[in-house]
């Protein structure tokens, strides 16, 4: 009689390694959700409303809207964007305005494998990098992998992944901007992949970066979608301790 096999059950916590090179997990991740209004002619209300959200968020102007501002927020619960901020919105001046759904980007903080810290990795830094007042300036997109990618031998996808990543770090090393990578599969209407925000002091080398990113081999022959793309800077922020 033939027996069934095992069922092998996933393992969804986020994986990571010690200074000796032990594996480590966690279960925490961060949701971060950036909502888009327009019509706004006063940001004033909105902003004497936010410190009533029990939450860290930056609140933008948005650059190719004179009348739109962009609302970013953050939670380790995502029965936070339901419970929340949900009655939050339609309680104050936010219910005024129109969203723009065509903006609107939801993602998951997650770890590489390799990280020694994982909480700073999934929760702090993500929430520091949105609520720093130096960094005001704000790049937001979504994007989509081919699925010729996934097909790659691991070690041709470490490598591509790797020239990415390098160049980020190049920016960051010369304080021009970090990032902020969340994965959208499952979350996004479009099917995107990942959301992907560009946070510095400065607009032009997040404009830079984006540039120098599409010479990398992943975004010159593996991305099927970029964008659209929310420019803000910030108006208004409030970290996780209020």
């Amino acid at each position: 009689m033939n027996q069934r096999p095992a069922q092998e059950v996933p393992d969804l916590r986020e994986r990571g390694r010690d200074a000796a090179g032990q594996p480590i997990f966690s279960n925490r991740r961060l949701f971060i959700q950036l909502l888009a209004f327009g019509e706004c002619p006063d940001p004033a209300p909105l902003i004497e409303a936010l410190p009533q959200l029990d939450a860290p968020c930056t609140l933008y102007a948005d650059l190719n809207d004179p009348r739109g501002i962009g609302l970013v927020t953050a939670s380790e619960h995502p029965e936070f964007f339901i419970d929340t901020l949900r009655p939050f919105l339609r309680g104050s001046a936010f219910n005024d305005l129109w969203l723009k759904p065509e903006y609107t980007m939801l993602g998951r903080s997650y770890s590489i494998g390799y990280e020694a810290d994982l909480d700073n990795i999934l929760v702090d830094r993500p929430l520091q990098r949105i609520t720093n007042p130096e960094w005001p300036w704000a790049v937001w997109y979504p994007l989509r992998r081919a699925g010729a990618f996934e097909k790659l031998p691991p070690e041709e996808q470490k490598a591509i992944l790797g020239e990415h990543g390098t160049l980020g770090m190049n920016f960051a090393a010369g304080g021009y901007g970090r990032d902020i990578r969340l994965d959208c599969r499952g979350l996004d209407k479009n099917d995107n992949d990942f959301v992907i925000g560009l946070i510095g002091a400065e607009l032009f080398p997040l404009s830079a970066m984006v540039q120098a990113m599409r010479k990398t081999r992943q975004t010159s022959e593996f991305l099927v979608n970029l964008g659209p793309f929310f420019i803000g800077k910030a108006l208004y922020q409030k970290s996780a301790a209020g």
